[in-house]
């Protein structure tokens, strides 16, 4: 094994000891520093020792600018090495996020304090079911005056940002989707999940060299800020934008003037009307809903069900692992969960989350509204009108509030209503298709699930594929490797066919 690898592999161990609350690893003589590499980045490649890309550590850069450059180094080995060199990425990463679930499912959670830990491993398994390389194919015309050749071709270096809720399993999927499709890519990671991220990208850029011989295919700033957010958008190297966030990170991505695929928030409604089946209904939207606690843009976050089967519906999801709380407990937990601005009251309109319940356990809430619930507790539920804090705010905790209304059209009018207009993502519990019909054609959102969970409109439980970067404000929807590819058109003039 040489220097370098033992010098990783020391490091690797180490972090994740210091996560877990570990000493350091010793550093031996046989594990003694690696000795400073020759001109060519962390492994050597020959290139001037005044290149901004040796001053990184397996894509881990302090420098937003190097990141950059470095990246742009790494877009330019890979169009030489071509399509078996972007299915080796895709590959080792998603057999590192397999081999590793476990041990980066804990970082992560340990980092963020957000989540549990059972989904954070999970959604690194299922970073298997991303599309890579064969989603591309190129399109062929043929007729009497020639041949024309559609192909899905690279930008070149992709910024991208990544969220708290997600930060591994999104990072992992937008390289497979990225290098896939030919290009590098620059991440800044949200601050409060960076060490994680900065964590995998190591462990992929050794991987990658190994294989390939491409040092820094992915990219990332060690200690990301606004800044070095600003300065990638600048890079000259940098062609495109990817944005998985809060509203803020996606307005400044769209002023940048740079083409930019953004990932924006939701608050996912749910309508449950009265030809639905109330058990399936109530299992689907326990399963939505605590999902990760809720962490999901795309997780029920409130129902509105017709008043004729609320009560049979709440029944149902007492029964299927949720507890409901009173309105005296739904007063406390609201109290704890929100801040109001001073002289406001408990105005909803001026109502914000209080970060620290979010993404909490549902015993955490419960503590909160003066209650008790029993051990394996999915979700927390209460009776709301529909001006509710928990209604109108995206508020990504294990509790949902429930609406009732007194028809169908009032259910869908209060859906679009809480939606936002973010065209995110809504939910309809029916075995009617002209009430499923009609509240597609009102919310229009990106993902429309009918009588399933959240989860479903992502390949998890019905039919598609999956990606943790759900393009809404630009439009692109669920991100893939064409979303990013230019499409390049190659004609040929003649008489060329043979029949």
């Amino acid at each position: 094994m040489s220097s370098v690898n033992e010098a990783l592999i020391r490091d690797i161990v180490s972090e994740v000891l210091g996560r877990l609350g570990g000493a350091s690893v010793p550093k031996t003589p046989a594990a003694a520093p690696a000795p400073a590499p020759p001109a060519g980045g962390c492994h050597g490649q020959g290139r001037s020792s005044a290149n901004p890309a040796l001053r990184g550590k397996y894509g881990v850069f302090q420098d937003a600018n190097e990141a950059c450059a470095a990246a742009q180094e790494a877009f330019l080995l890979l169009q030489q090495k071509g399509v078996a060199a972007r299915r080796k990425v895709e590959e080792i990463v998603k057999t590192l996020c397999d081999k590793n679930a476990e041990a980066w499912g804990r970082i992560e959670l340990d980092e963020t304090k957000i989540g549990r830990l059972d989904h954070k491993i999970e959604k690194l398994k299922i970073i298997k079911l991303v599309p890579g390389v064969d989603w591309l194919h190129p399109d062929g015309h043929s007729g009497d005056h020639g041949i024309t050749l559609e192909e899905y071709t690279p930008f070149g270096v992709v910024a991208a940002v990544t969220p708290s809720t997600h930060s591994i399993p999104t990072l992992s999927g937008n390289i497979v989707n990225i290098v896939a499709a030919g290009n590098a890519v620059v991440f800044n990671a949200h601050p409060a999940a960076s060490r994680c991220a900065a964590l995998a990208v190591r462990a992929f850029n050794d991987a990658v060299y190994r294989e390939t011989g491409i040092e820094n295919i992915a990219c990332i700033v060690e200690k990301p800020t606004l800044d070095s957010f600003h300065a990638i958008c600048k890079h000259e190297a940098v062609r495109l934008l990817c944005v998985t966030g809060g509203p803020g990170v996606v307005a400044a991505a769209m002023k940048t003037g740079k083409r930019a695929i953004c990932a924006g928030p939701g608050n996912p409604p749910v309508l449950v009307d009265d030809t639905a089946c109330m058990k399936r209904a109530a299992r689907a939207i326990i399963q939505g809903a605590a999902y990760d606690n809720n962490l999901l843009c795309i997780g029920e976050k409130e129902v509105f069900a017709l008043e004729n089967i609320a009560d049979k519906l709440m029944v149902e999801m007492e029964g299927n692992g949720a507890v409901r709380l009173n309105s005296a407990q739904l007063g406390a937990l609201t109290k704890a969960g929100f801040t109001f601005n001073e002289g406001q009251g408990g105005g909803c309109a001026h109502a914000s989350v209080n970060k620290d319940f979010i993404g909490k356990d549902p015993s955490v809430l419960a503590r909160a509204a003066g209650v008790n619930v029993p051990a394996g507790t999915q979700l927390l539920f209460a009776e709301t009108d529909a001006n509710h804090p928990f209604v109108v705010e995206e508020q990504m905790m294990p509790f949902l509030p429930i609406v009732r209304v007194k028809s169908v059209e009032e259910g869908i009018a209060r859906s679009l209503e809480a939606e936002h207009g973010y065209k995110h993502t809504s939910i309809i519990h029916s075995h009617d298709v002209e009430n499923m019909t009609a509240m597609a054609r009102a919310l229009d959102t990106t993902l429309f699930i009918k009588n399933g969970p959240c989860m479903a409109g992502l390949g998890l439980g019905g039919e598609g594929y999956l990606s943790y970067s759900v393009a809404t404000p630009t439009g692109e929807g669920v991100t893939n490797p064409k979303t990013f590819c230019r499409v390049r058109r190659c004609v040929m003039v003649d008489n060329l066919r043979i029949y």
